[in-house]
């Protein structure tokens, strides 16, 4: 193996597919609904696979901003589609359900609800703190953002979730 390749591609590949369920919990938060986050983790690991790793990179948050970075490029995108389109759009998911019917998930459905209403920085910034137990300094350098900011976005992702809780 070359020294300058780092691993084969097998090791990379082994390595991506522990990371994935990782990945997977930050493509949904980012996306707000499991098919979405499905495309864009299959979006994500075709572009590291393409592209391979930069030297000295660590593979989670290196494929943690390529998957954001990709998710940017979509919501983008799909602003000029909206605009350019005169049909309301229909990618939005929606589902009814009885109220009575699996209410063990609601909290976990209104959890979810809230985070997709969030901004995307403050959903980023919930996932990484609260969900994947990243430091304020590991979140600030993950998202290439100063820590008072990371505490900032976090409080007010906190104080939405907290105000849903109280109605």
């Amino acid at each position: 193996m070359n020294k300058q390749q780092g691993h084969s591609s097998g090791d990379r590949q082994r390595e991506l597919l522990a990371i994935l369920p990782n990945l997977r919990r930050f493509a949904l938060s980012l996306a707000g609904s499991l098919a979405d986050a499905d495309d864009l983790l299959q979006s994500t690991v075709e572009r590291v696979l393409q592209r391979g790793l930069p030297d000295e990179a660590e593979l989670l948050p290196w494929t943690m901003r390529v998957c954001r970075n990709l998710w940017i490029d979509e919501v983008r995108s799909r602003k000029v589609r909206r605009v350019a389109s005169s049909d309301p759009s229909l990618a939005d998911e929606q589902v009814v359900e009885g109220e009575a019917e699996q209410i063990g998930k609601l909290s976990l459905r209104e959890v979810q609800a809230v985070m997709t209403g969030m901004p995307d920085e403050q959903r980023a910034v919930l996932l990484l703190v609260a969900v994947e137990g990243y430091s304020y300094k590991q979140a600030a350098a993950e998202l290439d953002i100063p820590i008072g900011t990371i505490m900032s976005r976090l409080a007010r992702a906190r104080a939405a979730l907290a105000d849903r809780i109280e109605r």
